[in-house]
């Protein structure tokens, strides 16, 4: 049964406020039409009125939701096509011994087993893990401050964004041949000034240099990523919650706690999300600078996975692949769920 309020406007028109029609949405009666009806015949006849669009009303909103389903409905089918296939051709693949595509054996979750009860995947997974971490504690600080030194004036707004963005636009592909480029020692720029640093030229034998070079490459590439989405979010704070703090009194550090930081908070979590599931499995970036080594120090899951497929274990690297999906998703899941309370922490 659905519950309507009704209720008289201070022109004396007629409102309704309808909480459960056509899913939750406002049914917003127009008021000049509610005042004419209760002008002509008083408050029953512009009830009446009312009564008599209601159905009208509630069936145009119908129509236009399942004319808007049947224009996004082939582009879910297609997106669903090209993700739900290779998902179960993987899955299924993860049941089998595989020697040739045509020579399949079943095997069940004894490749699921095997790679869990693997000291290998746990040792992928906390450099993966320790990875992101490092990732996310260096970026999402660097693009919050960074988008806070963004100027105000519009041209160089326009300007500074621009620049920002210019290594997004560079292709992952390309980013370590980059890098091993300006690290090279006789024709680098940077191979010809970090050794009067006590940058060595063999930095490859060196798992600390590597992976220094790999969370360099990583920052430089994605915290504009971060910088965007910040300076997004504060470009919505109007400027009287500046100029009140301004009469309170309010410092820096009072004006970001309380009026930006607030702002900021779903953003921050996109962007957490966006830079953890990118962060996690990353490949195209790591393996060139120096294919998981040195003995192993840079061997991630998906570099792990891809020594699998190189070798042609296609029955275990199908398992790897469904057991890094199932993480990631989880850990989808879970920033889902705080989204959806920070969401409900506001509404109350």
């Amino acid at each position: 049964m659905t519950a309507i309020s009704l209720g008289l406007d201070d022109r004396g028109g007629l409102l309704i406020d309808d909480c459960r029609i056509n899913s939750a949405r406002l049914l917003v009666v127009d008021r000049k039409d509610s005042l004419q009806g209760a002008r002509h015949g008083g408050f029953n006849s512009g009830l009446h009125s009312l009564a008599q669009r209601l159905p009208v009303s509630v069936s145009r909103m119908k129509d236009r939701t399942q004319t808007g389903w049947l224009f996004v409905l082939p582009s879910v089918l297609i997106l669903s096509l090209i993700g739900l296939v290779p998902l179960l051709t993987v899955v299924n693949y993860s049941f089998f011994e595989i020697f040739i595509l045509d020579a399949r054996f079943w095997v069940g979750t004894e490749w699921y087993a095997e790679i869990i009860g693997s000291g290998r995947f746990w040792a992928s997974f906390g450099r993966s893990l320790l990875f992101s971490t490092m990732i996310l504690c260096v970026q999402i600080p660097l693009g919050i401050a960074i988008a806070l030194c963004i100027p105000k004036r519009k041209i160089w707004v326009g300007i500074t964004l621009a620049v920002l963005a210019l290594p997004l636009l560079v292709p992952w592909n390309m980013i370590p041949s980059l890098w091993l480029s300006l690290l090279n020692p006789e024709t680098g720029l940077l191979g010809r000034i970090l050794p009067y640093l006590g940058w060595p030229d063999n930095w490859k034998l060196s798992a600390q240099h590597t992976w220094a070079v790999i969370v360099v490459m990583d920052v430089w590439h994605w915290t504009s990523l971060v910088v965007i989405l910040c300076y997004s979010a504060l470009a919505t704070i109007p400027q009287s919650y500046y100029q009140a703090a301004a009469i309170d009194g309010a410092g820096p550090w009072q004006v970001f706690r309380h009026i930006q930081l607030p702002k900021l908070h779903h953003v921050l979590l996109m962007a957490v999300l966006l830079r953890f599931m990118d962060s996690f499995m990353i490949y195209t970036e790591a393996f060139p600078i120096n294919a998981g080594g040195p003995n192993g120090a840079t061997m991630f899951l998906a570099v792990d996975l891809g020594e699998d497929i190189k070798a042609f274990n296609y029955g275990p690297s199908a398992a790897r692949s469904v057991i890094y999906f199932l993480i990631v998703l989880t850990v989808a899941w879970m920033f889902s769920k705080a989204q959806g309370k920070l969401d409900g922490t506001e509404a109350t």
